[in-house]
């Protein structure tokens, strides 16, 4: 039996191709880049507490340090089905076939369902010999790696849930709900984490616990919302049967995200070795230093990558849809808009930290020595976002289209063709200052080369919707 398309769309569906680009980018953007800002709060607020607790905060900040390549390798996982996913959905809304739209987000729901027993419980049987080989100290910042560790991997399901299925209210018109999903988890997370690590005197453990609890809550919300019956995009026993096809077509176009969230994991594996290695030849204790020097670094970093970030998951949706629209004009507006605010927005942030790197550093610890290294590597370490939110909307423009595999190459080439050598061949010819400049050019050389590749693309796959009319 063929299954025919549904073609009755919602208000807010029939927004994203109707209803004036730059105002449909704001409006969708904006909640977007609320909730990545609240969550990123959350994720600073825990190292600014960690870094000034009373006693040994810089090692606890260190040990948090350690534990960011696992933790990010468990979410990346996620990104198969809101990166892939979710633009998935957006062009079969597009194309007026919200039954594979339907399936598309239950079949990714099994997924996430899947990924969380795995990788929650393979985290927790390797930990330990993880942490040691990323460059934990077993007699000084394990204990605090590990602590945390066991604690937030307990909150893997609600993790992989919360961050997979919320880009699905974003996909049909819902930023606003999306955003508050993630605002109420960041919120209760922000409230709790002094409560936890002072008030009841956890330390640690609590930041870790405060952080799974309010991704609970979190998580709850979001499935709630897609529960709804009115909505397009809905959650259903019915459409969780495994299909083949949707399945392969979501791990096709999510291999991108995925690896360049997983390529973030791969980068802490490298940084933190070779800034561990290298700074213990300046003295005993340095190595130490270096990790939570990088992770005070990596924090102000999330403040230029993470609100970009927000918007283009909010733009993602229009230019999917109309791609699944065929409509020409609003694509090409769309994405303009799109680049425009994301080179804007990373060249004024990394100016600002190269002129006050010290300011930034405050943030996170008193600690004279941290501060020292902040404020000399800083400048350097975000140099490269000058030019990086071309990359950004390029490769987000990418993404929207179902380019699968041009994505997949740019995820990797920023992250794993120039980053890893760089950070090896820069830290052996200059020693540790390498490993921070390896990160900037890096993200220049990524950013130059995606523009050339995205001119010349981008124009073809014009030429074949012109073709297709």
């Amino acid at each position: 039996m063929i299954e025919e398309k549904t073609v009755v769309k919602s208000a807010k569906e029939d927004m994203l191709g109707k209803e004036k680009i730059w105002r449909l980018c704001l409006k969708m953007g904006i909640p977007c880049v609320l909730a990545q800002v609240v969550n990123l709060l959350y994720n600073i607020v825990d190292r600014i507490y960690i870094g000034n607790m009373p006693q040994n905060g810089s090692a606890a900040l260190a040990g948090l340090g350690l534990c960011a390549p696992i933790l990010t390798l468990i979410a990346a996982f996620s990104s198969f089905v809101s990166g892939g996913g979710a633009p998935l959905a957006a062009k079969a809304l597009g194309e007026e076939d919200s039954v594979r739209a339907r399936k598309i987000l239950n079949n990714g729901t099994v997924l996430l369902l899947i990924f969380s027993v795995v990788l929650g419980l393979a985290a927790f049987f390797t930990k330990k010999p993880v942490l040691l080989f990323i460059g934990a100290d077993i007699d000084t910042t394990y204990v605090y790696a590990e602590q945390y560790l066991s604690v937030y991997l307990i909150g893997t399901l609600f993790v992989q849930l919360s961050v997979g299925l919320n880009t699905f209210l974003t996909a049909q018109g819902k930023s606003a709900v999306a955003m508050i999903s993630v605002m109420i988890g960041a919120g209760l997370n922000i409230a709790l984490d002094p409560l936890f690590i002072f008030v009841f005197d956890m330390g640690i453990t609590g930041a870790a616990l405060a952080t799974v609890l309010s991704q609970f809550i979190s998580c709850v919300f979001v499935v709630a919302a897609l529960c709804r019956p009115k909505l397009t995009l809905r959650l259903s026993f019915r459409d969780m049967k495994p299909n083949s096809s949707v399945i392969k077509a979501i791990f096709g176009l999510g291999l991108a995200p995925f690896v360049m969230a997983a390529t973030e994991s791969v980068i802490g594996f490298v940084l933190n070795g070779r800034l561990k290695y290298y700074g213990d030849l300046q003295g005993k204790g340095m190595g130490d230093l270096h990790v939570s020097a990088l992770a005070v670094l990596q924090s102000s970093m999330m403040l230029i990558t993470v609100p970009i970030q927000g918007f283009t998951q909010g733009v993602t949706p229009i230019i999917s849809y109309n791609f699944g629209a065929k409509n020409k004009s609003r694509l090409k507006r769309a994405y303009f808009i799109t680049l425009a605010v994301s080179w804007a927005y990373c060249c004024i942030c990394a100016l600002v930290m190269m002129i006050f790197p010290r300011m930034f550093g405050r943030m996170f610890t008193p600690d004279a020595d941290l501060l020292a290294l902040t404020e000399k590597y800083l400048p350097i370490f975000v140099s490269g976002m000058l030019i990086f939110g071309v990359q950004r909307a390029c490769q987000t423009t990418f993404v929207a289209l179902t380019e699968a595999k041009i994505s997949l190459f740019i995820a990797i080439l920023r992250k794993i063709i120039l980053l890893v050598p760089f950070a090896f061949l820069f830290s052996m010819a200059i020693g540790v200052s390498g490993v921070y400049l390896a990160e900037c050019v890096a993200d220049a050389t990524a950013a130059t080369l995606c523009s050339i590749i995205f001119f010349f693309r981008f124009r073809a796959v014009l030429r074949r919707m012109d073709n297709a009319e």
